[in-house]
């Protein structure tokens, strides 16, 4: 009985089966793995490299001295983690930042009055691990007397200025994971497949095995659409497990469903465009370069608005997602597949013989 198993399948079963073989892409997968899997503690991490005064049981001591420094410990009272203390002199202070920094004192600060104005003046740690920290936490006491300040001369004008409006607090964590986090898992997988779909044809065709495949019965179209069958499906797989993790790790997902067909659509999108990067540019360095840069510039582009893949991305998994982001899902499903058409039409006009 004669195998009527359609060629794109097998094609895309030897790719996958091919891709074990790849260490870089292996490495990726585990790295991918390891960020879902331990994205709890990952985060925690993370947030304090940009922003070290949300860790907790962070403690900076500050030694303040100046006639402005009563009101500056008091500015310094409402910061978390802060704990100023008064100084006589400019000497004592820095010889008890000097003598017993990482134990006492972590920072300086001198205020001084000139001309109805306050300079403060900040002596911090250089080259310390906790330089970061402490500068944070510096600049956090700055803001609070500067609004201090601002409050006290308030009571001098003519007339009262408005009212600010309240501050909103919200965690760090939560932005951190929805904003970047979630996207990168999403999205990385997609960045993946493109340059896999690039390898896949650009290594046939320098290794001269794109021949060999045509002395079977199948056609161009049906190796290259094998091919980017097996590089497209492997985004949302990879995006489906990542979630799956996530939601382990005590990370809710919302809209899950759309949030898969905007990574299939972005897969589907990115590696048609590897795919016939690679056709019309077959040396493999330029292929890959090509299409770095091409992904760059339209992430990048896309980017910076606010409906784009990536922020529709974030409302939908927060669930706070409106007809403008699932407008953008299709968008983006609609250009995928004139994307994928526009590849049906360079295999047609390309010559293997000439690859």
């Amino acid at each position: 009985m004669a195998d009527r198993t359609d060629p794109r399948l097998t094609i895309a079963r030897r790719e996958l089966g091919s891709l074990r073989k790849e260490k870089t892409i292996v490495l990726a997968l585990v790295l991918q793995l390891f960020i879902a899997a331990f994205s709890s503690f990952l985060v925690v991490g993370l947030v304090s490299l940009y922003d070290p005064g949300q860790v907790q049981g962070t403690e900076v001591d500050i030694a303040v001295t100046g006639d402005a420094s009563e009101d500056l410990i008091r500015a310094a009272s409402e910061v978390r983690g802060v704990d100023a203390q008064y100084y006589r002199s400019e000497e004592t202070a820095l010889r008890a930042f000097h003598e017993y920094r990482g134990t006492g004192i972590d920072a300086v600060l001198v205020a001084e009055t000139r001309d109805e104005r306050v300079f403060v003046r900040a002596v911090a740690p250089d080259g310390n691990v906790q330089t970061t920290v402490v500068v944070v936490q510096l600049r956090e006491v700055l803001r609070s007397f500067e609004d201090l300040k601002r409050t006290q001369r308030a009571a001098y004008l003519d007339s009262l200025p408005l009212e600010l409006p309240p501050e909103t607090s919200s965690s760090p964590y939560f932005g951190f994971t929805y904003t970047v986090l979630l996207p990168l898992l999403l999205f990385l997988p997609v960045f993946i497949s493109g340059s896999i779909s690039v390898d896949a044809l650009t290594e046939e065709i320098d290794r001269g095995t794109l021949e060999l495949l045509r002395v079977a019965p199948v056609s161009m179209t049906d190796v290259v659409d094998g091919k980017l069958l097996a590089a497209a499906g492997l985004a949302p797989a990879q995006a489906a497990l990542w979630v799956l993790l996530l939601e382990l790790n005590g990370t809710s997902v919302s809209n899950v469903p759309a949030l898969l067909v905007l990574v299939a659509a972005m897969a589907l999108l990115v590696c048609s465009v590897g795919a016939a990067v690679a056709l019309l540019a077959p040396e493999r360095r330029a292929a890959q370069l090509l299409y770095s840069l091409g992904v760059l510039l339209v992430f990048g582009g896309t980017a910076v608005f606010p409906n784009g893949p990536i922020n529709a991305a974030a409302r939908l998994a927060i669930g706070s997602a409106s007809g403008i982001e699932y407008a953008a899902v299709g968008a983006v499903v609609i250009a995928s597949l004139a994307a994928y058409l526009g590849l049906r039409g360079i295999v047609g006009r390309v010559d293997p013989d000439a690859l």
